[in-house]
């Protein structure tokens, strides 16, 4: 696996992130990191999301920060050029992934079929992302696919939360999961960062007890 995804695998949790107003990333980045989380999926549904991307790298040069939910290329270059270190796609299109590779960017498609993981085994790629996760069957699904691709890990997202990341990080074909119940819009808009915090260390001491740390 490449520096990244060993760096996801060892916090176990990647928190899924909407951000709707650029003021919110350095507050959030903050209680990111001194929740024990440095790390991060940007989602580019909103507006604010490359603006974010940027304050949170320029604030906090160690954090991880990647960008979630890229549809195209011209977004793979607003992410990486705000300071994104990896780019993660709901779905597998090709011509992302090929982009991605050309310029050496770590990317994380969403695979959810045999034929989708062949695609991305095709590329070299060791980790891609599972979703919607919980709605297309979890960890006997994963199970499943791993099955026949033993080089392949995934990164499930999509409703997984506290109550069911047991299940998944029990799974040795999981490096990690991307959740947003640590990370909720309304907790972000009400700028409940201190409440964000403590779920951020709730998640770690979740993962640690999981995995026997």
């Amino acid at each position: 696996m490449n520096t990244i995804s060993k760096i996801i695998q060892e916090m176990g949790v990647v928190p899924v992130v909407v951000l709707n107003d650029a003021k919110d990333a350095k507050p959030l980045a903050q209680a990111l990191c001194e929740g024990g989380l440095p790390c991060a999926d940007v989602t580019f549904r909103t507006e604010a999301a490359e603006e974010s991307i940027r304050l949170m790298t320029e604030c906090y040069p160690d954090m991880f920060v990647g960008a979630g939910t890229v549809l195209t290329t011209e977004q793979v270059d607003r992410a990486v050029n705000a300071g994104a270190k990896f780019i993660v796609s709901p779905g597998f299109d090709p011509e992302i992934v090929d982009y991605c590779l050309e310029k050496n960017i770590p990317i994380y498609p969403g695979c959810i079929t045999p034929s989708e993981v062949a695609q991305a085994v095709k590329r070299g790629l060791e980790v891609v992302k599972f979703f919607p996760a919980e709605q297309f069957g979890g960890v006997s699904t994963i199970k499943a696919l791993a099955a026949p691709y033993v080089g392949v890990k995934f990164m499930p997202t999509g409703g997984v939360n506290a109550k069911n990341l047991d299940s998944y990080l029990s799974c040795d074909k999981i490096v990690a999961c991307g959740g947003s119940w640590m990370v909720k819009g309304d907790l972000v808009a009400e700028g409940k960062f201190d409440e964000i915090k403590s779920l951020v260390e709730e998640a770690v001491e979740l993962v640690a007890k999981i995995r026997g740390k």
